[in-house]
């Protein structure tokens, strides 16, 4: 499995009890979904090695407290400390209406009710305090907030993302 084709999960924080357990800070709104995983991947010195989950559940709600299969002490927890979790795209719960992952929008079109024809998206930076849509226009990068209010409606059959940004944050790029 290529790294491409997985999506970030969590990150191994530390170690639960001498047994092998793990603490996962997962990366999402709805951990609840990824209690009752039968596997998952690990990025070790590059490369994303599977792993079996044993067992798995909530701790203190927003952590995943997790066993997995062969780690059955210090030692082996030790070696997964740090480590990223991965789960292949088809995993990802399916999202309606104008919710949408990152990786899914990129490429797509940029329309403004106010400009126009904005240009195509070519990522999302979030790793800012406000995530900010990365479109390119001939050349020129344009940042716009990813702020609900801004989205009047994804058409993810035509892949055109309609805005309303507000007046002269465009043109302010151009």
């Amino acid at each position: 499995m290529q790294k491409e084709d997985c999506f970030f999960l969590g990150k191994i924080v530390k170690k639960y009890s001498f047994k092998g357990e793990l603490l996962v800070k997962l990366d999402t709104d709805d951990p609840e979904i990824y209690t009752e995983m039968e596997s998952v991947f690990v990025e070790k010195n590059k490369n994303l090695i599977p792993f079996f989950v044993e067992r798995s559940s909530l701790h203190k709600s927003t952590l995943l407290r997790v066993k997995f299969e062969d780690i059955d002490d210090d030692e082996g927890a030790d070696y997964l400390l740090k480590c990223d979790l991965y789960l292949p795209l088809d995993f990802l719960p399916k999202l309606t209406g104008n919710k949408f992952y990152f990786h899914e929008i990129i490429g797509y079109q940029v329309e403004d009710s106010n400009f126009g024809k904005v240009g195509t998206i070519t990522g999302v930076n979030d790793s800012t305090a406000q995530a900010l849509f990365e479109i390119d226009r001939d050349g020129k990068e344009i940042l716009i907030p990813l702020i609900d209010d801004f989205i009047k409606n994804v058409d993810k059959e035509k892949k055109i993302m309609h805005l309303e940004a507000p007046e002269g944050l465009i043109e302010m790029y151009l």
